[in-house]
Formats: C-alpha cells, structure tokens, sequence
C-alpha cells in the first residue's frame, strides 16, 4: 500500500480538483452542482456565475430564476437551484454568511450529502476526509486498494489502509487514476503506474 501510493505521490506531489471555485462558499456550490454531472459541465456554467457570486448573500440577490438561467445545462438543475438557495439562506441566517468547517453541519445544508461535505472538508480545510464517488468506488474494488460493497465500506477501507501520510490526497489520486487510467470500460492498465501492484485480473495491454 505505500508502495502504491509512493508512486501516486511521485507522479503528482500536489494533485488538485478540477471543480472551479474562489472561496469555500463557491466550492459547496460546485460540488453540490456536480451530482449526477461531469466537473467540466459544472465549471462551464458555474464561469460566469461565480463572477457575479461570491458569497451566500450575493446568491440571495441574485434569485433562483436567475440563478437557473446559468446551470440550466446541467442536470437536475431546477432541484439543484432550490436546493443552492435554500442553502444560501440557512447559511446567511444560521452562519453568518461562512461556511462551517464540520461534516455535521455541512450534511445538514440542502443539496450537501456526506460525499460534498467530505469533498469541501477535504480541499478547503484540507482534513483527511474521503469522498468516495463512482470513480474511486471503481478503483478501489478493481485494485484491492479498498474494497468494498458500498461507498462507505470503500470509504472506511481508504482511511484503515493508506499509510496516514497519504490520506490528505488519496482522494484526489484515485479520482484522477479513475478518471483517466483506471476507467470503466477497457481500462488504460498498460499505462498506468501501479500496474504490477494492482489485484485487478482482467487486465488489458
């Protein structure tokens, strides 16, 4: 396991999330825009939102109809939108306009499921939290690296395996060797750098 995960370090000392954002409120934003949608579809509607909002209150002012006007080339973005400014309320009226740094809090906002809680804890607060999506689900089955039936087994194997040193971005190495080496159909095994080390027995060339 360190091994493995020596050689993500080695490939990519800083790897970062490829969802857009300027501060911790936008990040819960895009994050919670990201369900069921692809991170570059996220950052093309979210450009020119996030010119215009910063902030919680910003978002209020900005209104849903509008706010749809700039996702609505996402999916789910009519739930999304309500969902956003609900969000945007609670943290205006309950948290003075921050966003708070617990999971609990964070799970209590709309639309912020424990997978973008840990996202935004992880990339804002940079606390060792693993945000088990269908990439790093996928990877961690196939590889051995954290197997498990459901996203929080996988979630909890990722935090009793990897060496404490590497839980800071472990999430962020295995969604990016999912999203581009280890992917779901045909997976690019001859170019990928733990090859020798992965349990995966359907190997391709």
């Amino acid at each position: 396991m360190k091994e493995i995960f020596q050689r993500f370090q080695q490939s990519e000392a800083e790897p970062k999330g490829e969802l857009n954002h300027t501060n911790a409120y936008t990040l819960v934003v895009a994050v919670a825009l990201s369900a069921q949608a692809t991170d570059k579809g996220v950052n093309k509607a979210t450009e020119k939102l996030f010119e215009i909002v910063e902030t919680p209150q910003q978002m209020l002012d900005l209104g849903e109809e509008a706010l749809i006007e700039h996702i609505k080339t996402i999916g789910l973005y009519r739930n999304k939108a309500k969902n956003v400014m609900k969000m945007a309320r609670i943290l205006v009226d309950e948290y003075g306009g921050e966003v708070p740094n617990s999971r609990a809090a964070l799970q209590s906002l709309p639309g912020v499921g424990r997978k973008t809680a840990n996202v935004v804890l992880n990339m804002w607060w940079h606390h060792p939290a693993q945000a088990v999506d269908t990439h790093i689900f996928r990877v961690g089955n196939r590889s051995g690296i954290a197997p498990g039936k459901t996203v929080d087994h996988v979630e909890r194997a990722i935090e009793d395996h990897v060496p404490t040193e590497f839980q800071h971005h472990a999430h962020h190495w295995l969604i990016l060797h999912g999203r581009y080496i280890c992917v779901a159909r045909k997976p690019k095994c001859g170019a990928c750098i733990i090859r020798d080390l992965c349990q995966f027995e359907e190997k391709t060339q």
